[in-house]
């Protein structure tokens, strides 16, 4: 009888192959293997037989399955999924294109860095606030309809800031904003869970973020060529598209009966074992770090440094941001794929350690050029601090929405809220290095507190 090949095959522990019964160790490696009745393979993220014959053929490598299902060929998300993420997309665009000219608009006003601080922080603190009272709102109006009026709401503001007279005016109406701000983010977090089942909730709840995530990094680009232009124009700008991101909603989204729930839908799990896992802890404490760092000195404080330390025209601090953003959306994909395949774990620790160092570096940056390329490297880490952290929420949650989601997006408003006021103050008192320092502090501590997650990359809540 002929010896039979040997085929070095690496053996782990893992889940057997949905339909097949066949344990991963088998179809890790592409080698030689006899074609036989039993013989599978796991092409196109399904199990399919093989014709016998008795002659040796390879097998095709193997694919990788996450929670008892394929990771292979993508099924379709729902349409609502693909209409919100391109409300958010329009939505921050016209946000990100108010970013580099709104502290150095404030300053026109003849304040202190400070009130800088406090107008960037009014806009989190009344969402903050609205919260609570918007789910009464949504049940009173229906999501479609409290989206559109809570995108109106901050279209009009953004447009009467652009027609303020003094700061006091400004302030308020960026409060205004935030009020209009949390009644979009309830209602279309509502109908994006209401949309999508269990099994695709994940992906839907990413591509809607990368269209905040790709919107907001890309409008820069074009507040600061507006910011040439006058000062005032990118908050009409904004006002625009927030006008199509809410005719989109009411056209294209569909209307959906609230009391309908997926019978398949397994049980939330109870708060306190979220709260006690180390995985959300540790992305909580990273959405703070990060909202502390993004928006409460970068956002904050970089346009003011471009303009007053490094001496240039306000348009460069757009050309930076744009720069940075296509490095953050080419980084997209493979960040996604390092969270998923590699874990959670290593890209929490990782980028925030990565955004730590750059953010100690850029105040002491001699000229823009090398401002845009720490920039760069801060976009680049920034695509796994947005993916990272909020994967290790749905592990921890067990794949649920609801409050465990509503807390770690309040912990990052509480440090969009904190940051530009503490980092504006460290800043009048101190100096932007001092202010600097505080980002670097923060997402260190992030960095360090992530290395108590779990590794690997489970995508179960544990028990």
């Amino acid at each position: 009888m002929a010896s039979r090949p040997r085929c070095p095959r690496r053996r782990s522990p893992g889940r057997g192959v949905s339909g097949g019964g066949v344990p991963p160790r088998y179809l890790r490696s592409r080698c030689l293997r006899p074609r036989s009745p039993g013989a599978v393979s796991p092409a196109a993220g399904r199990v399919s037989r093989v014709s016998d014959g008795g002659r040796w053929s390879r097998v095709a490598p193997w694919v990788p399955f996450v929670g008892g299902r394929s990771s292979g060929p993508r099924e379709r998300l729902p349409r609502d999924v693909y209409v919100l993420g391109a409300v958010a997309f329009f939505v921050m665009v016209g946000f990100g294109v108010v970013v580099p000219v709104l502290p150095v608009f404030v300053r026109s006003f003849g304040v202190g860095y400070l009130e800088v601080g406090a107008v960037v922080s009014a806009f989190a603190v009344m969402r903050l606030v609205a919260n609570p009272f918007v789910g009464k709102v949504v049940d009173l109006l229906g999501e479609r309809v409290t989206l559109a009026v809570g995108i109106g709401i901050v279209a009009l503001s953004s447009a009467l800031v652009g027609l303020a007279q003094d700061y006091p005016q400004v302030l308020i109406l960026r409060g205004a904003g935030g009020i209009g701000s949390a009644m979009f983010s309830v209602s279309a977090m509502t109908l994006l869970l209401s949309a999508a089942p269990s099994h695709l909730r994940g992906r839907s709840v990413g591509f809607y973020q990368g269209g905040f995530l790709v919107g907001g990094m890309a409008g820069p680009a074009v507040g600061g060529l507006l910011a040439g232009i006058s000062l005032t124009a990118p908050f009409f700008f904004y006002a625009g598209t927030l006008v199509i991101a809410g005719g989109i909603g009411l056209a294209l989204l569909k209307r959906h009966d609230r009391a309908e729930v997926t019978a398949s839908a397994p049980p939330p799990r109870p708060l306190r074992q979220v709260f006690a896992d180390a995985r959300y802890q540790a992305a909580c404490l990273a959405n703070f770090a990060q909202g502390w760092a993004s928006m409460g000195v970068r956002s904050a404080l970089v346009p003011v440094l471009v303009v007053e330390v490094l001496r240039r025209d306000p348009a460069w601090t757009g050309i930076a941001f744009a720069i940075a953003a296509v490095v953050q959306a080419l980084a997209l994909v493979p960040a996604g794929r390092f969270v998923d395949t590699v874990g959670r774990r290593p890209a929490i620790v990782s980028s925030f350690a990565v955004g730590a160092v750059v953010m100690l570096l850029i105040p002491l940056v001699p000229n823009v050029g090398v401002l845009i390329l720490l920039l760069c490297v801060y976009g680049a880490a920034a695509a796994f601090e947005g993916t990272a952290p909020a994967a290790a929420v749905g592990d921890a949650a067990g794949g649920r929405g609801g409050q465990p989601v509503a807390i770690f997006q309040a912990f990052g408003d509480a440090g969009a809220i904190a940051g530009p006021l503490l980092a504006g103050l460290l800043a009048d008192t101190f100096s932007y290095e001092a202010a600097f320092a505080s980002a670097f502090v923060l997402m260190a501590l992030a960095a360090v507190f992530a290395l108590r997650m779990p590794r690997g990359r489970a995508a179960a809540p544990a028990a």
